[in-house]
């Protein structure tokens, strides 16, 4: 019998979770399927992020002579993670996600495309970009990550000032950030605190420039549904020197 993915604790509200404030809800749904749980087994050591309990992750020995670095926070089940790594297979791509179903899912994308250049951070993202060295990333994904509409629940936004400074921290002078939601408050939100983060600045002219999609976005089946209250909002962001 293929064994289960590692367990974890399911409330985000747990009156004994210490650190920040979980940005994300539910871990697991549904019983993962058999084959993909036998890849936490098979595959995901391999592929796992190493993140040190003190200093900082050695991007370098991650990919030896990857030609970009990626990172990608919160990628559902995969799709645009493998989509981009399969597009750019000298780029290394880093994704963080801790929903267990996600995971599965990604490492069967992973398997089924034969992909090299991706790693998987099965946790919270934060601990991630703490952990990486200044300016190492030409790119930073963030796509339709949990609104938290309700106003009592905005501080468990994943986008807060202090991510924001972090991420201008590790992105290189040039490098770009994109931030997409289908919720029109949280794009507000994250529009108000990007502006104010010194070393980035918007690469949109105009408010109609939110509604066009990059040439290079990928959809995902979580987009299709149309969860939330507006057609997707694309933020884009440069690294400035």
């Amino acid at each position: 019998m293929p064994a289960s993915p590692p367990k974890k604790p399911g409330d985000p509200l747990h009156p004994r979770a210490t650190g920040p404030l979980r940005s994300y809800g539910r871990i697991k749904s549904r019983a993962v399927k058999p084959r993909q749980a036998a890849l936490f087994d098979t595959l995901m050591p391999s592929v796992r992020l190493p993140v040190p309990a003190t200093g900082k992750i050695d991007v370098q020995a991650l990919m030896p002579g990857a030609s970009e670095v990626w990172l990608e926070i919160g990628f559902g089940g995969g799709e645009h993670l493998a989509t981009q790594a399969a597009r750019h297979p000298t780029a290394l791509m880093i994704g963080c996600e801790p929903f267990i179903n996600g995971v599965a899912s990604a490492l069967r994308h992973i398997e089924e495309g034969g992909l090299k250049n991706v790693r998987l951070h099965d946790d919270d993202a934060r601990a991630v970009v703490s952990a990486l060295p200044h300016a190492c990333l030409d790119r930073v994904m963030i796509l339709f990550p949990d609104p938290w509409h309700k106003a009592r629940h905005n501080k468990r936004r994943l986008i807060q000032p202090e991510l924001a400074a972090e991420l201008a921290r590790v992105l290189k002078p040039g490098g770009r950030l994109r931030f997409v939601t289908d919720w029109k408050d949280y794009a507000g939100w994250a529009l108000e605190r990007f502006l104010v983060t010194p070393g980035l600045v918007s690469l949109a002219d105009e408010a109609a420039d939110w509604k066009a999609a990059p040439e290079d976005h990928v959809v995902t089946r979580y987009e299709e549904k149309r969860l939330g209250d507006t057609d997707p909002l694309f933020l884009e962001f440069e690294r400035v020197a």
